[in-house]
């Protein structure tokens, strides 16, 4: 049976190749910040905290709307790059370099904090806690993850492609429940929400359907991180054989089966 990866690798398993990451990576669907606006209040002036802000896939459309951002980043590269990427918004945007469980933030502070696909590469039930009395009361928080296939609806890439993955070790996001995905079990992550003191919780599940070239099917697989964490000379065999079903099995295009499974609650 493959190992799963240990949580703390994802302080610095994404920083190795911290460019291709912000490249290939996919942005969030705009539903997700349309929650964000309407049951959340997000919008000019909020206060955010945001765990394992990354490149800034979720930070970026936050800092657009008008939010105060504080970013927390294990890794150094991906903050660096944060940095860089979001100049244009510093004077709302503070980084801190380091894991979200010694973030030193100010208890009550808050009106929303975020974990943007980051929250399964920290102990749910700590970050949950502190989350919860980081926000002030009336403040709310959401997680959401990207997932790169649809259980309910596998694509043909996901089906054929499912074996080669299949060897290599799990993600902290590969969950246990029905559904083989850490945000697609629901009854599991509505129970931490309530354990932490979280109420009025709410989840959705959205669906969507991109279709992908060979440089982007290999670039965004490379991402992820039992790929990642391979042996150079095995990485890039592992991608030539996925390049080599996509190119001659698939015409070099792809459409593949994305969801993004999105929780909101609120601190009473």
């Amino acid at each position: 049976m493959a190992s799963t990866i240990a949580r703390t690798a994802g302080r610095v398993l994404f920083g190795e190749n911290a460019r291709a990451y912000a490249a290939f990576r996919p942005g969030y669907p705009e539903r997700v910040f349309d929650i964000l606006r309407a049951r959340c209040g997000a919008g000019e002036g909020r206060t955010v905290f945001e765990v394992g802000a990354g490149t800034g896939l979720a930070t970026a459309p936050l800092l657009a709307m008008g939010c105060r951002v504080t970013a927390v980043e294990p890794d150094a590269k991906l903050a660096a790059l944060l940095v860089d990427s979001q100049a244009a918004y510093a004077e709302r945007l503070a980084v801190q370099v380091g894991p979200f469980e010694e973030a030193a933030l100010s208890p009550g502070s808050f009106d929303l904090g975020i974990a943007a696909t980051s929250l399964h590469w920290v102990d749910p039930d700590l970050a949950l806690t502190k989350a919860f009395h980081l926000l002030h009361p009336g403040g709310h928080w959401a997680m959401w993850w990207n997932i790169f296939g649809d259980p309910d609806e596998p694509d043909a890439f996901q089906q054929r492609t499912h074996a080669l993955f299949e060897r290599l070790s799990k993600s902290p996001s590969h969950g246990d429940g029905p559904k083989g995905h850490f945000g697609l079990d629901r009854k599991r992550r509505i129970a931490e929400l309530e354990q932490a003191g979280f109420r009025s919780i709410v989840a959705e599940e959205l669906r969507w359907r991109p279709v992908l070239n060979r440089q982007q099917i290999l670039g965004l697989t490379a991402t992820f991180s039992p790929v990642a964490r391979l042996p150079e000379i095995e990485r890039q065999a592992f991608l030539g054989r996925l390049g080599a079903i996509v190119d001659e099995e698939f015409g070099g295009r792809v459409q593949r089966h994305f969801m993004t499974a999105i929780y909101v609650a609120r601190r009473p």
